[in-house]
């Protein structure tokens, strides 16, 4: 049985709110459904090296954050056209980017390496 859901808009405040205790910045690029909306949160350092992650369902009936996609260095615009498509096709999902070191830690799995 799956754990009682904590409402979006309270998990974002609270993912802004240790962003910014860390020293870093995080802000709110797309406000979805207050209480059951779809995150995907996008982790970079200086707004470069971007990747985006949301929660995707598992066999066990858990939900997992799953990198969706990595900005290519040498097409950057295209990491900004994929989160607006994302945006477009789910008027529900809030889209938050976590700009610090390390931002993968604010949703608990480990950084990518390399």
């Amino acid at each position: 049985m799956e754990d009682a859901r904590i409402p979006a808009h309270l998990e974002i405040s609270g993912m802004v709110r240790a962003v910014q205790a860390a020293g870093g910045f995080a802000t709110v690029i797309s406000k979805g459904e207050r209480d059951a909306g779809t995150i995907l949160v996008i982790c970079c350092e200086n707004g470069t090296n971007a990747r985006l992650y949301e929660r995707m369902p598992q066999v066990d009936g858990t939900r997992k954050w799953s990198l969706s996609k990595a900005q290519d260095p040498e097409n950057p615009s295209e990491f900004t056209e994929y989160c607006d498509r994302r945006a477009k096709q789910d008027s529900d999902a809030w889209i938050i980017e976590l700009d610090i070191a390390d931002g993968e830690r604010f949703i608990g799995i480990d950084p990518p390496v390399g």
